[in-house]
């Protein structure tokens, strides 16, 4: 059974890709960044409890959204109602390219 060319096209790509260097990662970092120290840990509860106060509530977010949506809604009814192109324009657009040659 023979290979299909679009499997040989994969196996030649993935041999090329199997021979290519890569960049020398530990020469990017220079000596003063190796010979720092370990940064300190510190603990997140803090930070979190400071974030957590700011912004409205989960309540008053979800009240503001569905307003939201109930206002894009309406607008979306009136736009469906109201005619965007006149009557004469209108039937200029409908009638066939070449009609009037």
């Amino acid at each position: 059974m023979r290979p299909s060319p679009f499997s040989a096209l994969i196996a030649l790509q993935l041999l090329l890709v199997a021979c290519t260097q890569f960049p020398e990662l530990d020469a990017a970092v220079s000596e003063r960044a190796k010979a720092a120290d370990y940064p300190e840990l510190v603990n997140v509860g803090p930070i979190l409890a400071r974030t957590a106060d700011t912004g409205p509530a989960p309540e008053v977010q979800q009240s503001n959204l569905e307003s939201r949506v109930a206002a894009l809604r309406n607008r979306a009814e009136r736009l469906k109602r109201t005619r965007v192109i006149d009557s004469p324009a209108r039937t200029r657009l409908d009638e066939k390219p070449g009609a009037n040659d």
